[in-house]
């Protein structure tokens, strides 16, 4: 149990720290994943910046993950969206440009304030307050393994166990605090998982934006 996500990424630096890195950037999925990004840039000296990426939700189940979409247009499927569209290709696009426009506003109003970094030849590690069905921490790798990075790893605090050898096979490294065979949520695993807003977010990509 985490006490939040500052304490999760505390917990996760301890772990980073250990291994060598290559003029490390830490790229948080929005909105969590950039809280815990921010504690890992301090604790690792590293640059911080984000990777956008979204779920595509199941018709009438919107905590269900079809899959995800990732900022370059990549969609990724998981092997049950065939079966619940069956040939409903229609809903799919859809939901596909619903969240692409989503990932187009995070665009404007994040990289306002921090432009993307170039993470070629460097130590990338990627992170988010965990990891449920994982759609979205794969359309994220999609984007980042096509950057040539020195090295890409994978950094949360929970995932559920069942999922970590598919991680690891889209990464060079994973560091996962907890693996539970039991997994309902990723909230369960910490006393405040308050909703991150993109003030916030806006806050701490001001913070740790280069100085000009």
């Amino acid at each position: 149990m985490f006490r939040n996500r500052e304490d999760a990424a505390l917990q996760l630096a301890q772990q980073l720290k250990r291994r060598p890195l290559r003029e490390p950037v830490v790229l948080g999925i929005p909105r969590g994943g950039v809280v815990l990004g921010a504690v890992l840039a301090d604790q690792l000296g590293a640059d911080l910046d984000i990777v956008l990426a979204r779920k595509l939700r199941a018709p009438d189940q919107p905590e269900l993950a079809l899959g995800a979409v990732s900022e370059d247009g990549e969609v990724y499927l998981k092997d049950h969206a065939r079966v619940i569209l069956g040939d409903d290709t229609d809903y799919l696009e859809a939901e596909r440009r619903y969240q692409m426009a989503e990932i187009a506003r995070r665009q404007k109003l994040f990289r306002q304030v921090r432009p993307r970094v170039s993470v070629e030849g460097r130590s990338v590690i990627v992170t988010d307050d965990g990891i449920a069905t994982g759609s979205t921490m794969f359309a994220a790798l999609h984007v980042v393994r096509g950057e040539k990075a020195h090295e890409v790893i994978v950094a949360v605090p929970v995932a559920p166990h069942n999922r970590l050898t598919e991680i690891r096979s889209w990464c060079d490294t994973l560091v996962c605090l907890l693996a539970p065979e039991h997994f309902w949520g990723i909230g369960q695993f910490y006393e405040d998982f308050t909703q991150v807003e993109d003030e916030e977010v806006l806050n701490l990509l001001r913070a740790h934006a280069p100085v000009a």
